[in-house]
């Protein structure tokens, strides 16, 4: 309990400086008007109102040096990154996943010419990316994945490496030294397993030494900043990633709960996998491309999806019912707040219907007024990680 009220803590310091010099207008302790917080609240407020252009990494397309402020996603099936450009935000993302294959001048050369995106190890080449997915399809196996449940992994040496590989594939050195970069990171996990301070940590000192200013954002919080802008940034922002479900219930801009539960898309895939026979990555491009939970299942594959989203949402809502009735934290909200579902694996058709459905068979100690579904998911995290950075520039 002492860690969790650190934690606690630590993120309400974080985030009091971000209400009162950014979304809460700018004002100074000292009652003075800082022309400049103004000037870059202004700007990260214009920004919630943007269209995001997503993109995907084109093979052999170079990444850029950013300038100005810069959005970071790194999540268990993707990274994005975010920049504000002048009518949009330009979102590009690659696949957070490596395949190993064996080191010789031969294949290096097929590799090459495929435009394959890779790294050397010390017997092995390392394909990363999407390339590593087309890879793992090919073989009829898994990819393998640098975080798992959220958090980089443990029982792959090469986690921190592939990571730093990819954002690589994304984003340079800055143009300007010391530019703001703002990463999503993870909530701690309820009943779960991981650090997240090492998490947070050794990605802050990589985008470090690249030449950033890195500060982080709790990943449900980031769904806030992004999408309740309106509400005064009051309300339950949920992403539901590959990994993990995270969750924070914002007041005011202040993430007064923030936690994860360590099973999502990925939980899916693997138990889907299991249940028909097959490889979780051949589930995962049916669950994306395929899938329509307001629809009845007619194979087995959908059934299986159906029945285990229907078990994700009821241990998320279960999850949400016991940590928001079992604290005395949540300030008294005078009126109903929304809920904001985000992520890849909110997605799907059908997946916000079966929210609310579920939600109506459980008890909050808040009043909800409505269920929504995040204007572009898979890229709003790095949006409000963007929005944040944004007022951390200069």
């Amino acid at each position: 309990m002492a860690e969790e009220k650190d934690f606690l803590s630590e993120q309400k310091e974080r985030f009091e400086e971000f209400k009162s010099q950014a979304l809460g207008g700018g004002a100074q302790v000292t009652g003075e008007t800082d022309e400049k917080t103004e000037e870059l609240v202004e700007k990260a407020r214009e920004a919630t109102e943007k269209p995001v252009m997503a993109e995907e990494k084109e093979i052999g397309e170079s990444a850029e040096s950013p300038k100005g402020p810069v959005g970071l996603d790194i999540g268990t099936t993707h990274i994005v990154v975010a920049q504000d450009k002048r009518n949009h935000i330009r979102s590009i993302k690659q696949l957070n996943a490596f395949f190993t294959v064996p080191k010789s001048k031969f294949s290096k050369s097929i590799l090459n010419k495929k435009e394959v995106m890779y790294y050397e190890q010390a017997n092995t080449f390392c394909v990363i990316g999407y390339s590593a997915e087309n890879f793992a399809n090919m073989f009829n196996m898994d990819s393998r994945k640098p975080i798992k449940e959220g958090l980089l992994s443990s029982t792959e040496e090469e986690g921190l490496s592939v990571i730093q590989a990819i954002v690589n594939t994304l984003i340079e050195k800055p143009k300007t030294f010391g530019e703001a970069i703002c990463f999503s990171i993870p909530g701690e996990p309820l009943d779960g397993t991981g650090s997240v301070v090492y998490h947070e940590s050794v990605i802050k000192r990589f985008l470090g030494s690249m030449g950033y200013s890195p500060v982080s954002i709790n990943e449900g919080m980031a769904i806030v900043v992004s999408e309740l802008s309106d509400d005064d940034y009051t309300g339950i922002g949920i992403s539901m990633g590959g990994g993990m479900c995270n969750v924070c219930l914002s007041y005011l801009s202040f993430p007064v709960i923030t936690y994860g539960i360590q099973i999502a898309g990925d939980y899916i895939d693997s138990m889907v996998g299991e249940a028909v026979g097959e490889p979780a990555t051949k589930i995962k491009g049916i669950k994306e491309g395929d899938l329509d939970l307001s629809k009845e299942p007619k194979d087995r594959i959908m059934t299986a999806l159906h029945i285990f989203y229907d078990e994700l949402i009821f241990k998320l809502l279960q999850s949400l019912q016991r940590v928001l009735t079992s604290t005395d934290k949540i300030p008294k909200i005078s009126s109903p707040i929304p809920i904001v579902l985000s992520g890849g694996t909110a997605m799907p058709y059908g997946c916000k219907e079966k929210f609310e459905k579920a939600l109506k068979n459980i008890q909050l100690p808040v009043e909800i007024s409505s269920v929504r579904l995040a204007e572009d998911p898979l890229n709003t995290p790095a949006k409000g990680a963007l929005i944040m950075a944004m007022t951390e520039a200069g």
